[in-house]
């Protein structure tokens, strides 16, 4: 039985788990988080996604976990509405079809559907790879040391796997010309099911409620030439540069930042995207976010990591060697990962745009845009027809 340690147990990683142990693999699992993280703001599964769901046996614990989101609002500097829509319209998702769910009840569906099977190492992460032609010598930052046959990182956008494996972030980062700041803040307004968007060429800020509770999602984004590298590892250097952007600003601007100064859950973040010309190196393969981030401006994040999960494990059971199967997961995958990294561009961001006629164009879009929801989402979204694979080594 072939030994696989699997780095990040969020999306990724426990779906990789999951269908590894379908096709016999025994399998390891190790997050740096203490336990699997709930919360978080909600996260999308559509196209090629739903059917690796359908097939894990998790489709219903999702749809009962379905946010429903049922508004968009999205105003004018002065809080004048331009226009309230359905999220599918904007989006180009299928009403009926496609999931909203918080990433927490994700990750605890994933969690689940393994834990009995899977070994779950939490607290602690991978120190050093050492890579030989049987295996690969893992030290854990506990102390612990394990030979493993392979090693994924599914392990996010920072991927440490990545790093150990095949160098520094940034020969891979493509930076967007974003940054964000998300944080949760008092629902004041009683939003329900919905979400409220105001921008200016530049900047943007979002409150959105996923269901109907004390709390709302708050979010606020804007264009910066260069990424904020010194802000990275200095919470208070995020808070200052994000309040500094927006000091003028009205609307809820000056609350959003009071609530963003004040919360203990400040995630901030540049929007960026991975690029590799190789997802593995000799017995080292990464998936999701890891491999190949599309940004959350895509809205295609999960549904890549899971779809990815899929592909890997069924190429590692169905190919004879680890090169064979890292070689047809690049092969079988990567077309579809490229579609949907596509959907946006450098400097493109259709729901904040970056100048006045950008903005004024999107503004012309929103007011046209009909109230009936499409029947048909992207065709990047479902670009790829899951083959079905057999165990052979």
């Amino acid at each position: 039985m072939s030994r696989v340690l699997i780095s990040g147990a969020s999306i990724a990683g426990p779906a990789l788990a999951y269908w590894l142990r379908r096709y016999g693999f025994d399998v390891m699992v190790v997050e740096k988080a203490g336990a699997v993280r709930g919360g978080g703001y909600p996260i999308d599964i559509r196209g090629t996604a739903l059917e690796v769901v359908h097939r894990m046996g998790i489709l219903p614990e999702l749809r009962k976990a379905h946010v429903d989101t049922r508004r968009l609002t999205f105003l004018n500097p002065d809080g004048s509405v331009i226009n309230s829509v359905r999220p599918d319209a904007v989006v180009r998702g299928v009403e009926g079809r496609d999931i909203e769910v918080r990433r927490g009840d994700l990750t605890e569906i994933l969690y689940a559907a393994v834990r009995d099977d899977v070994e779950f190492r939490f607290g602690d992460g991978i120190a050093s790879l050492d890579q030989r032609p049987d295996g690969v010598d893992v030290t854990f930052r506990s102390g612990l040391q394990r030979t493993f046959e392979l090693v994924i990182g599914a392990d996010g956008l920072h991927s440490n796997t990545r790093r150990l494996a095949f160098g520094p972030e940034a020969r891979f980062h493509r930076y967007l010309g974003h940054c964000f700041a998300g944080f949760t803040m008092p629902n004041e307004h009683g939003l329900s099911h919905e979400g409220i968007a105001w921008s200016r060429p530049g900047r943007g800020a979002a409150l959105y409620a996923a269901g109907a509770g004390e709390h709302v999602h708050g979010f606020l984004t804007f264009d910066r030439a260069e990424p904020p590298l010194d802000a990275f590892r200095d919470p208070d250097a995020q808070r200052d540069l994000v309040a500094s952007v927006f000091a003028g600003d009205g609307w809820e601007i000056p609350r959003m930042v009071a609530a963003m100064r004040a919360a203990d859950d400040l995630f901030f973040d540049v929007i960026s995207q991975i690029r590799m010309p190789r997802w593995s190196a000799g017995r080292v393969a990464l998936v999701g976010d890891a491999a190949y981030a599309p940004s959350f401006l895509t809205g295609q994040g999960t549904s890549l990591g899971l779809v990815g999960a899929y592909m890997l494990a069924g190429a590692l059971a169905a190919e004879a060697d680890h090169e064979s199967a890292f070689a047809a997961f690049e092969n079988g995958t990567r077309p579809f990962v490229e579609l949907n990294q596509n959907l946006v561009g450098e400097g493109d961001s259709t729901l904040f745009p970056p100048t006045e006629e950008a903005l004024a164009k999107r503004n012309e879009m929103l007011r046209g845009l009909d109230a009936v929801p499409p029947t048909e989402g992207r065709p990047e979204h479902s670009a790829l027809t899951l083959p079905a694979f057999e165990r052979r080594r």
